[in-house]
C-alpha cells in the first residue's frame, strides 16, 4: 500500500505529459517501421497486429516493472533496427524461422544479463563497423522518403515541410515534436486528397494474437541472431544507458539486459521482434521536472502502452489503408536522425574507416550468400578487412 502512495505522490501533470508523449512516439513513426518490414515480407493484417501487440503490450508490462523496481525511468520497447533487418530476411525465410532466430537471440541476451558478460560482448565488436552496418541498413527508408516525395508529393511533401519546421523552430518542436507533426500533417493531406478508405476507420477491437511455431534454420539463425543482438545491447542499449545516464541515472545494465531476453522470449510468442531499451523514449520520459520522480513517468508510458497493445488490430488497420507512400515517408523521417548519428560513429572517429566503408557497401549490395543475408556478411568483411589493414586500429580499441 506504501507503494501505491510513492507512486501517487510522484506522479503529476508533468509526468503524465512526458509519458503520453512517449509513448505517441513509440506509437507512430517507429510503427510505420514494422509495418514496412512486415509488408515486405508478406504477413498477413493479423501477424501484423499481434506482432505490435507484443512489442506494446509485453515491453510496457516490463517497462512498468522495471521502472518501479529501479525508480528509474526503465522503458523498454523493440529495437529499430532490428526490425529493419527483418524485412529483407522474410524475403527468402519464413515468418517461422526469422521467431526461431527471435527466440535464439532472446536466450543468449539472458545468458549475458544473468551473467554479467554483457559487458565484455558490448566491447568486443569495434563499435564503427557496427554502425556502418546498421547505417547500409537504415539507408533504404532514406531512399525510401526521397522516393515518396519523387512519387506522391500532394501526401509526402507535407509530412516533409512539417518536419522540417518542427525542427527548425525549437519551440514549436518542443510542444509538437517533428515526427508527430508530420504524421498528422501526412494524414490531413490524406483526408483532404480523398484518399482514405472510410473503412479503414472501424470499431475498436481486442488483439487476437497469432502464434507460430518457431522453425530452426542455420541460415536465418547465423543472419539474425548476431546482428539482432548487436542491435539490442550495442546499438539501442547503448543509446538508452547514455540517454539516462545524461539525465543522472545510473540505469542497471544487467538487469535491464535479462528483461531485453525475457520480452524478446515471450514476444517471439506472437511474432513481435526482439526488446531494447529505448533511447528516445527514455530521453522524452526523462526530459523534465524532479529526477526522482522520472520513474512515475515512465510506468504511465508502460501502462498505455499496454491499452494500445491491447486494441493494436484497429490502429493497425487504419495504418495500411493510408497510402504506401505515406508509410515509407513516416519511416524514412523517422529514420534520418538515427541514420546521421550511424554516418558519424561510423567515419568521423578516424579508426575502423576502411572496414567501416566496406561493412557500408557490402550492407547496401544487399546480396544474399548461402542463404544468409547482407548485414552479416557486411559485419564479417568489415571486420575481415579491418584485421587486415586497420591491425592497429584493434590495438588501440583494446586499450
Amino acid at each position: 500500500m506504501q507503494g501505491w502512495r510513492r507512486i501517487a505522490a510522484d506522479f503529476g501533470p508533468l509526468q503524465a505529459a512526458n509519458g503520453f508523449i512517449g509513448v505517441v512516439f513509440s506509437a507512430t513513426a517507429p510503427i510505420a517501421i514494422i509495418l514496412s518490414a512486415g509488408m515486405q515480407g508478406g504477413l498477413s493484417e493479423a501477424e501484423l497486429a499481434s506482432w505490435i501487440f507484443g512489442v506494446f503490450f509485453i515491453n510496457g508490462a516490463i517497462t512498468l516493472g522495471l521502472s518501479w523496481l529501479y525508480r528509474q525511468p526503465l522503458a523498454c520497447f523493440w529495437t529499430i533496427p532490428g526490425t529493419v533487418l527483418v524485412g529483407p530476411a522474410l524475403q527468402h525465410l519464413s515468418f517461422p524461422e526469422v521467431i526461431g532466430a527471435y527466440y535464439v537471440a532472446g536466450a543468449l541476451m539472458l545468458v549475458l544479463g544473468a551473467t554479467g558478460w554483457v559487458r565484455r560482448a558490448m566491447r568486443a565488436l569495434p563499435m564503427p563497423i557496427v554502425m556502418a552496418m546498421v547505417a547500409g541498413v537504415f539507408l533504404r527508408f532514406g531512399l525510401g522518403l526521397v522516393r515518396s516525395l519523387h512519387d506522391d508529393l500532394v501526401v509526402a511533401g507535407p509530412m516533409v515541410a512539417a518536419w522540417l519546421i518542427l525542427t527548425a523552430l525549437p519551440g514549436w518542436g518542443r510542444r509538437l515534436p517533428p515526427l508527430i507533426g508530420a504524421l498528422l500533417a501526412g494524414a490531413l493531406a490524406t483526408v483532404l486528397a480523398g484518399r482514405l478508405d472510410p473503412a479503414a476507420v472501424g470499431a475498436l477491437e481486442l488483439v487476437r494474437p497469432v502464434i507460430h511455431a518457431p522453425a530452426w534454420s542455420w541460415p536465418a539463425l547465423i543472419e539474425l541472431v548476431l546482428p539482432l543482438m548487436i542491435t539490442v545491447l550495442v546499438v539501442q542499449n547503448g543509446q538508452g544507458i547514455a540517454v539516462l545516464k545524461a539525465a543522472g541515472h545510473e540505469p542497471p545494465v544487467n538487469g535491464v539486459t535479462v528483461m531485453c531476453g525475457v520480452g524478446s522470449l515471450l514476444g517471439a510468442v506472437v511474432g513481435a521482434v526482439s526488446t531494447c531499451l529505448a533511447g528516445p523514449t527514455n530521453a522524452i520520459v526523462a526530459s523534465g521536472g524532479e529526477r526522482s520522480r522520472h520513474y512515475a513517468a515512465a510506468m504511465f508510458t508502460g501502462l498505455l502502452a499496454m491499452i494500445f497493445g491491447l486494441f493494436a488490430p484497429a490502429f493497425t488497420r487504419l495504418m495500411l489503408h493510408l497510402p504506401a507512400t505515406y508509410i515509407a515517408a513516416l519511416a524514412g523521417l523517422a529514420m534520418l536522425r538515427v541514420l546521421e548519428s550511424a554516418f558519424k560513429v561510423a567515419f568521423t572517429g578516424g579508426r575502423f574507416t576502411f572496414g567501416a566503408l566496406v561493412a557500408l557497401l557490402v550492407t547496401v549490395a544487399d546480396l544474399p550468400v548461402l542463404g544468409i543475408g547482407a548485414a552479416f556478411w557486411g559485419l564479417v568483411a568489415g571486420l575481415a578487412v579491418s584485421w587486415c589493414l586497420e591491425r592497429d586500429d584493434f590495438g588501440a580499441d583494446a586499450s
